[in-house]
């Protein structure tokens, strides 16, 4: 199964179904199911405008983050160059859908762009 490593919070507010779009400097044509992995270092810097959102509609993100693990799945449903959504700052944008958070991570070393696990879809 092919794989997108992300950094938290953002893979968490994936996984979790509060962020509908993960940006990316390149496009893909890949739809699908994709296992999504936790990066081994957390985002060091929150767009303010994102961090924003986050209060905004109350969430609570947890204290620590799991990080270098395969935290779930979602659906890349379109790769988009625009998109009205306030989590999306591009340039490109894989819209996002149908996610599942694993109710225990799975440890697992990630890599550049989309990768392959040799570990099946739970959802």
């Amino acid at each position: 199964m092919k794989a997108l490593s992300i950094r938290q919070p953002w893979a968490w507010l994936i996984v979790h179904g509060y962020k509908d779009v993960e940006n990316r400097t390149w496009s893909t044509k890949f739809r699908g199911r994709v296992q999504v992995h936790a990066g081994k270092f957390p985002d060091p810097g929150w767009f303010p405008q994102l961090a924003q959102e986050v209060e905004t509609r109350g969430i609570g993100l947890p204290d620590q983050p799991i990080l270098g693990a395969l935290v779930g799945e979602v659906d890349i449903v379109d790769c988009v160059s625009q998109w009205d959504s306030p989590w999306f700052i591009g340039p490109y944008g894989f819209l996002l859908a149908n996610p599942l958070a694993y109710p225990q991570p799975i440890p697992y070393r990630g890599r550049l762009g989309l990768f392959e696990t040799e570990l099946p879809a739970a959802g």
